[in-house]
């Protein structure tokens, strides 16, 4: 069976829609079968995959609303992996959520039965504690936090992890930190560095050994509709993404 990660953390800016998109491209390099589900309504994660949004016919807010089904929705990218697209209409998705009885239970419906056909399904949740993002974290096995180590990183994540265990102790019990993933990295920062210390101090289970470096091409990518794998495969970037992969699969055998 699949396995399905939400990645998400409520402060902006800090690498989701870069993560998700660059391991979604990591795993299917591994032979993997990958859905990345692209659940902000800025869509960043469908044009950094080379998706026009104005030409997206079915985008998850249609299949949300039931008016298509994800098999209609489904678009398949040239980096391998399944892309359920999203533009703009992902707020009236949020309105249309808001009146179900079982409003945090959609996503489950919708993706748990998937794991039969992916690997991984993959979830770039929004910037925020939204119906959008509570409905990742209950559909969802795990949650792979993105951190930027810099002054506010602490403060936030601790906000993230109250709600994670939240979400555990009341409605979704399988639901547990995958892993936090250090971001945007210069370890020429003495910033960086301490906050990095810091976070290896109070989550050494937790805090991946990989790291992602900061990184012209991986900031380039985006603009080319690639994952950085697929940009320049030889860049820090790639490399970064490429061992994030092994790292997740290595832990998920043990």
């Amino acid at each position: 069976m699949g396995k399905i990660i939400a990645i998400a953390n409520q402060k902006g800016g800090v690498g989701k829609t870069t993560t998700s998109i660059n391991l979604a491209a990591s795993f299917a390099a591994m032979k993997r079968t990958v859905m990345l589900l692209d659940l902000d309504s800025q869509g960043n994660a469908s044009v950094g995959c080379g998706i026009n949004k104005s030409d997206i016919r079915y985008t998850a807010k249609h299949v949300i609303c039931d008016e298509a089904t994800i098999p209609d929705a489904i678009l398949p990218t040239s980096s391998g992996f399944d892309l359920l697209a999203t533009n703009q209409d992902l707020i009236v998705a949020e309105m249309h959520l808001l009146q179900l009885p079982q409003r945090d239970q959609r996503l489950k419906s919708l993706l748990r039965p998937l794991t039969s056909t992916y690997d991984y399904i993959l979830i770039d949740c929004p910037p925020s504690l939204s119906i959008l993002t509570l409905n990742a974290l209950v559909a969802a096995h795990s949650v792979l936090i993105p951190i930027q180590c810099e002054y506010f990183a602490l403060e936030g994540l601790s906000g993230l992890l109250k709600t994670i265990e939240e979400i555990r102790s009341t409605i979704n019990p399988e639901l547990h930190i995958e892993g936090l993933l250090r971001t945007m990295y210069d370890g020429r920062n003495r910033l960086a560095l301490d906050v990095s210390a810091q976070l290896l101090t109070h989550f050494p289970e937790q805090i991946y050994r990989t790291v992602i470096p900061r990184n012209v091409r991986l900031a380039e990518a985006p603009s080319h509709g690639l994952p950085v794998l697929h940009y320049d495969e030889k860049s820090q970037g790639a490399l970064a993404y490429l061992a994030l992969a092994g790292e997740i699969l290595r832990r998920g055998e043990q």
